[in-house]
C-alpha cells in the first residue's frame, strides 16, 4: 500500500491515542491535528511525541465546544486559560495549553478550516470530537464536501440515528469525490464487523447481541467525550440531559454507581449498519455493557453472539470474544485507523460515498 497521510480533528482521548496507535501502522503518517485553540501541520509528519506532551489533559468536557468549533463561535475566555460555557464546564485553553502550546502549532479560531484549507495534500481526516449533537459530524462532512475534498473522512460515532443524516449526505459526498466510514471504532466498527463474519454460517440471523466492557482506572477527567456520551444511553438520560450535567454533575452520578456504569438496550449504530449490510433487521440488534471507571480492568468480557439458522435447518450460536487485555484504546482506535487505511484503497479506486464497518474490511 502507498503512504498515507492522514489528519486528526480532535486531541481529546480518542485523538490522542489516535495519533500514538499511527506510530505502529505501517505507512499511515500524521500531517495534521487541530483541537478547538490550535492546529498543527507538517506535510513532512508530525513529531506525534512532542505533540502529545503538548496535548496533555486537552480533553474537553462537552459538546458545546464542538457545536462552537464548527459554527466558529467563541465561548468566553478567562485570562486566556480557561473556558467556561452555560453547563458549567471548565477546560484548559490559551496559548499555553493543548495543540496550541506545540512548537509545531499555531493558535487559530477556526481549527476546522485550517485544515480542510490543507487538505490537498491529505488523504484521510479522522474525525475524534464528540457527537453529543447529533447532526454534528454530518455538518462536519457537509464542510469537506462543500469545500471540494476528495479523500476519506472516518468517524467513530456511536447513535443510530446519524447514519440516516450522513445517508443524506451521500450524493453530496460522492459528488465531492469523498469516502466516509462511519461507526469506526470499537462498537459501532470493530465489533460490527465481527458480527458481520460470524453471520456468514447462517442463512438467516435471528438476533445480534453485542456486550462490552470497558475498564478506564483514569476515569471520567480523562474521559469527558466518551462518558458523557455514554450517560446518554442510561435510563431517564438522553442527549439533550447529558449535554446540560455540569462536570460536577457527572462525577456524582459516577460516585452515586461506585464507579461502575451498566447499560442497556442502548441506541447504537450496530444495528442499522449490520441492517444496511443486509445481516439482519435493526430491531434484531441489542447492544448493552459495563464502564468501570475506576478500574484498567474489564469489568466484563467484550462478546458478540449472532444466533441464526444455518442452510441446513439447524440453530446456532457463534461467538465472538474480545481478550480481556486489549484496552478500550486499542480496540476502537487500531480498527479506526484500520478502516482509514481501507477507506483509502476504495477512494484511489474511485468508491465514493458512504460506507458502515460491515462493508469493509479493515486493513492492517
Amino acid at each position: 500500500m502507498h503512504e498515507t497521510t492522514f489528519a486528526v480533528l480532535g486531541t481529546g482521548g480518542i485523538g490522542r491515542r489516535a495519533l500514538e496507535v499511527s506510530k505502529a501502522k505501517d505507512d499511515l503518517t500524521p500531517v495534521a491535528a487541530c483541537d478547538r485553540h490550535g492546529v498543527a501541520v507538517d506535510h513532512d509528519g508530525l513529531d506525534v511525541d512532542e505533540l502529545l506532551a503538548a496535548t496533555e489533559g486537552n480533553i474537553a468536557s462537552e459538546a458545546q465546544r464542538a457545536s462552537d468549533e464548527v459554527s466558529g463561535d467563541q465561548p468566553r475566555t478567562d485570562g486566556g486559560t480557561t473556558v467556561d460555557d452555560s453547563s458549567g464546564g471548565i477546560k484548559q485553553a490559551g496559548a499555553d495549553k493543548g495543540v496550541a502550546a506545540s512548537v509545531q502549532a499555531d493558535p487559530t479560531d477556526a481549527p476546522i478550516d485550517d485544515i480542510i484549507a490543507e487538505s490537498d495534500t491529505i488523504d484521510a481526516v479522522l474525525i475524534a470530537l464528540p457527537n453529543l449533537e447529533h447532526d454534528f459530524i454530518p455538518r462536519v462532512a457537509e464542510r469537506f464536501a462543500e469545500a471540494d475534498y476528495e479523500g476519506v473522512l472516518v468517524d467513530v460515532l456511536k447513535r443510530s440515528r446519524v447514519i440516516g443524516m450522513l445517508d443524506e449526505r451521500e450524493e453530496q459526498l460522492q459528488d465531492a469525490g469523498i469516502t466516509f466510514v462511519c461507526g469506526a471504532g470499537a462498537t459501532p466498527g470493530f465489533l460490527t464487523g465481527a458480527a458481520a463474519l460470524a453471520a456468514q454460517s447462517f442463512v438467516e440471523v435471528h438476533e445480534v447481541d453485542i456486550w462490552w466492557g470497558v475498564g478506564l482506572k483514569s476515569g471520567y477527567e480523562d474521559n469527558r467525550g466518551t462518558v458523557r456520551e455514554d450517560i446518554a444511553h442510561l435510563d431517564g438520560y438522553d442527549i439533550e440531559t447529558a449535554r446540560a450535567m455540569t462536570d460536577e454533575e457527572i462525577e456524582e452520578l459516577v460516585d452515586e454507581h461506585d464507579g461502575v456504569l451498566e447499560f442497556h438496550d442502548m441506541e447504537h449504530a450496530d444495528d442499522v449498519l449490520l441492517e444496511r449490510a443486509g445481516i439482519c433487521d435493526a430491531e434484531d440488534v441489542t447492544v448493552g455493557g459495563v464502564l468501570d471507571l475506576r478500574n484498567d480492568e474489564k469489568p466484563t468480557t467484550t462478546t458478540v453472539t449472532v444466533t441464526g439458522e444455518t442452510f441446513d435447518g439447524e440453530v446456532a450460536t457463534n461467538t465472538f470474544e474480545l481478550g480481556d487485555e486489549t484496552s478500550m484504546e486499542a480496540n476502537v482506535n487500531g480498527p479506526a485507523l484500520g478502516y482509514l487505511k481501507a477507506a483509502v484503497r476504495h477512494n484511489r479506486a474511485g468508491d465514493h460515498g458512504v460506507f458502515g464497518p460491515a462493508e469493509l474490511m479493515p486493513g492492517f
